[in-house]
């Protein structure tokens, strides 16, 4: 091999970035640092996710070669799976809800992945779920392969091995508290479980939007309905087993408006092109530093691109269509057509003021 390669994409995965926040933090004495998943191959820290599934699964015997690998994602799993697929010679079909952005869609088709989009707003055990519909076509697809993120031990082990490790080496240990967004519960459960064995007294922060039922259930212990809510890849309807709550420390809700309000303010302040979840995890942490007595120093997970989201977070109609951002005072041609007529007014050389 040349010096400086790698035998496939698949060992470009890791050693992302750790990076200080300065502008969107000012009002803070806390400091508050983020580690750039998206410079992840495939956009995201799923590739970490897909990677550890598919090692696992073919150590297991339930990936046999040329089989079909099927997973219900938002996107981001999808595109790790599909990317470590590519590189083994694995078909995919990936089962999405139809609220995800077209560029997540596109994007696992351009793998040569077949997309199926289902319903969003439908109980998890709706045959029209994108659960169900993902665990049918495991039954109907021969040497199909269900990898099963929200169930599968696979996926928090990809980040107690992985990413927390990194985390630690690049930090040494020395950081406060760490948060994240709420999904699966891979990586609050992986890193949060390797940081405790280590320092028992680092926190470990869940960040949930409004419309999911984490922050309910952790703070009552009630199970509610989920509702549906615009930022995607976090939050959900059902309890993953994946998800260890044992391990939290405490859990921050935020709404789609702030999410993506941050998520732009990430880009355009800090340079830093990351994704809806990445806004509600620096919010959730910004939220969680604001309730400390003493400064912290906390490190917060952005887990994928902004390219995945610019037909929606960073398009300013789609954001107003949805209520996220006020008229533009420039005016459209709509805004212009609902303004009342005026009067005319006329001048000559004689006129005064």
């Amino acid at each position: 091999m040349m010096k400086g390669s790698v035998p496939d994409i698949t060992a470009a995965i890791g050693n992302t970035p750790i990076v200080r926040l300065n502008h969107v933090v000012e009002d803070l004495d806390s400091e508050i640092y983020v580690k750039v998943e998206y410079m992840n191959p495939a956009g995201s820290m799923k590739d970490r996710v897909g990677l550890n599934i598919i090692r696992d699964a073919e150590a297991r015997g339930m990936l046999q070669p040329g089989g079909t690998i099927i997973e219900a994602t938002s996107g981001n799993t999808g595109a790790g799976l599909a990317m470590v697929a590519a590189t083994r010679g694995y078909k995919c079909i990936f089962v999405m809800p139809d609220k995800m952005s077209q560029e997540k869609i596109d994007a696992l088709r351009a793998y040569g992945a077949k997309v199926v989009i289902c319903p969003t707003a439908v109980e998890p055990s709706d045959p029209r779920s994108y659960y169900s519909v993902a665990r049918r076509l495991v039954e109907e697809t021969p040497a199909a392969f269900y990898a099963n993120q929200y169930h599968n031990p696979a996926n928090p082990e990809a980040h107690y091995v992985s990413t927390a490790p990194e985390i630690w080496e690049q930090t040494g240990g020395e950081f406060d508290a760490f948060v994240s967004g709420m999904g699966t519960g891979g990586t609050l459960s992986g890193c949060g479980r390797y940081f405790k064995e280590r320092r028992q007294d680092i926190k470990i922060v869940g960040v949930d939007p409004i419309g999911s039922l984490y922050y309910e259930y952790i703070k009552t212990g009630r199970l509610t309905k989920a509702f549906s809510y615009y930022v995607e890849g976090i939050g959900e309807d059902f309890l993953p087993s994946t998800m260890n709550l044992s391990i939290l420390d405490d859990v921050v809700q935020v709404d789609d408006r702030e999410c993506f309000m941050m998520t732009r303010d990430l880009v355009r302040r800090e340079g830093i092109f990351c994704g809806g979840s990445c806004g509600a995890a620096v919010m959730g942490a910004i939220k969680y530093a604001r309730s400390l007595k003493q400064p912290k120093r906390i490190l917060v997970l952005l887990p994928d691109s902004a390219q995945k989201y610019l037909s929606k977070v960073f398009n300013d109609e789609w954001m107003r269509s949805n209520g996220f951002l006020d008229e533009d005072p420039t005016g459209t041609v709509a805004h212009l057509l609902k303004r009342k007529p005026m009067r005319v007014i006329t001048v000559d050389d004689r006129t005064t003021v």
